[in-house]
């Protein structure tokens, strides 16, 4: 008999919301049998849904495709926290870049009414990290967000859990897939336009790329790395930032003949007791291990007082990885 079903609320039902549901329901024997605990969705909401609640439970079966005959509607959020009755509820709506904006609301309510609120949007880290996390505090519930930044590598979990006492002078990676892909098509000869096209074609890039290709995307998660692991809250408008759009073929390509290729750095140092942080497309000799991270890969090198350079580095994820951080945080939130 298990110890306890919980009751989850999804707020955002796209692609990361999809497979976040896809991966619980094929962990569901596991999470039973090794952590002794159900679940069941009891809401679902997003912008062209509105807010749905099943009280009872939603239907996995029926969820996956778009069947939401059993669902009741409610007429704000409020009354669908109430309604929903949720343990935990998961943010996976789009980033705004600029304020964190509905989501930060949404994980506020969360928390108010006694879930713990676990994100994938890194605007909350960023615009409402340490409001979010007393009230967490002072709820005695959780405010997760593993992945917000590198889809669901421990970046925050390894610091939090593994490397306590630990000083983080700076990092130095290459955070945005978009751009990379990008990038590496021009490599092969297209031009700017065409290879934004073909990374849309492909899966990677939203149908307006301007957070990506204008490095609004890779400024936010340093600023989040910046405000969480190195204690110093920053701004995305804090960080020097330079997009890829005004980079042409032809100087990827004298890049090429010379050796090196073009990658879009981020990076912050701590000098003089303040971040010095930056984002900007670089020609990268070839032997830089940035230069080497292809496709959606990511890598990110921690500098701190014990470790010269630790790094992790993810190659080419797929939503199931996203998916991952979110159960990573679940599980924590309710094992604590």
């Amino acid at each position: 008999m298990l110890h306890r079903i919980y009751n989850l609320s999804l707020i955002g039902f796209g692609n990361v919301g999809r497979t976040f549901l896809s991966l619980l329901d094929r962990k569901r024997e596991y999470l039973a049998k090794e952590h002794n605990l159900g679940f069941q969705f009891t809401g679902i909401a997003t912008r062209k849904l509105g807010w749905l609640v099943n009280p009872n439970g939603f239907d996995p079966a029926r969820l996956a495709e778009d069947n939401f005959a059993d669902a009741i509607a409610a007429d704000s959020l409020r009354h669908w926290m109430v309604a929903t009755r949720p343990d935990a509820v998961f943010e996976t709506t789009s980033l705004n870049p600029h304020t964190g904006q509905p989501a930060i609301d949404h994980l506020r309510s969360a928390l108010e009414h006694g879930a713990h609120a676990i994100s994938a949007n890194k605007g909350p880290v960023v615009y409402g990290y340490d409001e979010l996390s007393a009230l967490a505090t002072k709820m005695h519930r959780k405010f997760y967000f593993e992945s917000s930044v590198m889809d669901g590598a421990p970046i925050f979990n390894l610091f939090r859990e593994c490397l306590p006492a630990i000083e983080l002078r700076g990092f130095r990676g290459i955070l945005n897939s978009t751009t990379n892909v990008i990038l590496e098509a021009m490599e092969q000869g297209q031009s700017f336009d065409d290879a934004v096209r073909h990374t849309q074609q492909i899966g990677v890039a939203e149908s307006d790329p301007a957070n990506d290709i204008d490095s609004w995307d890779a400024a936010v998660k340093v600023a989040a790395l910046a405000t969480v692991l190195m204690r110093k809250p920053l701004r995305p408008d804090q960080v020097e930032r330079q997009g890829i759009r005004r980079l042409t073929a032809q100087q990827i390509e004298a890049a090429r003949v010379d050796g090196r290729r073009y990658k879009v750095v981020c990076s912050a140092k701590l000098v003089a007791n303040r971040i010095v942080a930056k984002v900007a497309p670089e020609a990268l000799p070839i032997n830089d291990p940035l230069a080497q991270v292809s496709g959606t890969s990511s890598v990110i090198s921690f500098e701190t007082d014990m470790f010269p350079a630790l790094a992790i580095h993810e190659i080419n994820p797929g939503l199931d990885a996203v998916a991952y951080g979110l159960l990573t945080d679940f599980l924590r939130a309710v094992k604590e």
